[in-house]
């Protein structure tokens, strides 16, 4: 892997869950929100989180973005 492919590997990763989150938050769908709450009760503490759907299309986005990368670099030396 060279520094181009992973430059567009997790520039498409940024991009892509960064833009997704903002979408979430702007037209308040929660699908694509993210958001971070804690308690802390006498008998323990709970942890909630927002989604993670924006990070796993992200992580779909990357994969399939360094995949035409490759096959763009690999085409160019061949």
């Amino acid at each position: 892997m060279n520094f181009k492919s992973l430059a567009v590997t997790l520039l498409s990763l940024l991009v892509t869950t960064g833009l997704l989150y903002f979408i979430g938050h702007l037209f308040s769908v929660p699908w694509f929100m993210f958001h971070y709450q804690s308690s802390f009760t006498p008998d323990g503490f709970v942890i909630s989180s927002g989604s993670f759907v924006p990070v796993i299309i992200g992580l779909a986005v990357s994969f399939f973005a360094e995949r035409l990368c490759m096959k763009k670099c690999h085409s160019k030396l061949g």
